[in-house]
């Protein structure tokens, strides 16, 4: 994936990212095929505002993917209409890391 260094991101249009917050922050860019590959990946990672703004998000990234002619498989986390706010999490804490 071409990664993107400060001055590059900042030259994208906000348009160009799944999800940008009230600060005018963009997350999970999705500009080319291989970033689109990698905020599906990420999504579950990412932490909303509401979940409008995750939904919203989501739809932004499949639309993203078809246009780039990426396979979704129906049972993915991207493809299910979106029910929670948080990050991935187990009982071991935000992503299976340790408690302390």
């Amino acid at each position: 994936m071409p990664e993107l260094d400060t001055s590059d991101r900042e030259k994208l249009d906000k348009r160009e990212f799944a999800y940008v917050d009230k600060k005018g922050e963009g997350h999970l860019p999705i500009p080319d095929e291989a970033h689109v590959r990698n905020a599906m990946a990420r999504f579950n990672q990412t932490e909303f505002e509401s979940q409008a703004a995750k939904e919203r998000a989501r739809r932004k990234i499949l639309s993203a993917a078809k246009k780039h002619d990426i396979e979704v498989a129906e049972d993915s986390n991207i493809h299910k209409p979106t029910r929670s706010l948080r990050a991935a999490s187990t009982k071991r804490g935000p992503r299976g890391g340790r408690q302390k």
